[in-house]
């Protein structure tokens, strides 16, 4: 039997979105996109020059790495993992395309700083990200990122994909259960 392991793979992420996370997404409120679990939470904020950003993305992370709300998650998703990637390896912006997938060009300078926004923008990075991997054939699978990929350019782009579903995987699983515990009225301390 042959395998058209590019097509399983878009289709894992496809069955995944379309089933388990978009779905749940629906209704969300921007009091609950903003929802502060605990105290110290990395969420999206307003900067002095009117833009949200997401609190730190510098690596390394501090260790514990902060609890983070929904709008952090969100953006997370759709700004870090699809947005960017989607812009260096599909186009369709205007950032240089000599600037790699790290490059803070490849992420809008303001993320959405509402719930309606935030899904609009998710949804958006999602379809840039998905029609970008659903054209790729065994051949661009295989071929190695080059310098777009920075510190992984040796690395095929069937790793890249599988990555990138992995993050939207583990976020999503997340993003539901930050979900279900506000839905709950939020943790139990004791």
């Amino acid at each position: 039997m042959e395998v058209d392991w590019g097509q399983l793979i878009v289709a894992q992420l496809e069955f995944y979105w379309d089933v388990h996370l978009r779905p749940r997404l629906d209704g969300l409120t921007d009091a609950e996109y903003f929802w502060e679990p605990v105290e110290g939470c990395w969420s999206l904020r307003q900067r002095a020059d009117g833009n949200y950003t997401l609190d730190s993305q510098r690596p390394p992370p501090p260790a514990p790495a902060p609890v983070t709300t929904l709008a952090w998650r969100m953006m997370h998703v759709g700004a870090y993992c699809l947005w960017n990637r989607a812009s260096a390896f599909f186009g369709g912006d205007s950032v240089p395309d000599d600037a790699d997938m790290f490059d803070p060009r490849r992420v809008p300078a303001s993320l959405p700083a509402t719930a309606s926004e935030a899904i609009a923008f998710l949804d958006q990075a999602y379809a840039r990200w998905h029609d970008g991997i659903a054209g790729l054939d065994e051949k661009a699978l295989r071929a190695p990122l080059g310098p777009k990929g920075d510190i992984f350019a040796e690395d095929p782009m069937a790793g890249l994909v599988v990555h990138i579903s992995r993050e939207v995987m583990h976020h999503g699983g997340e993003i539901c259960l930050l979900r279900d515990l506000y839905r709950a009225g939020g943790p139990v301390r004791g």
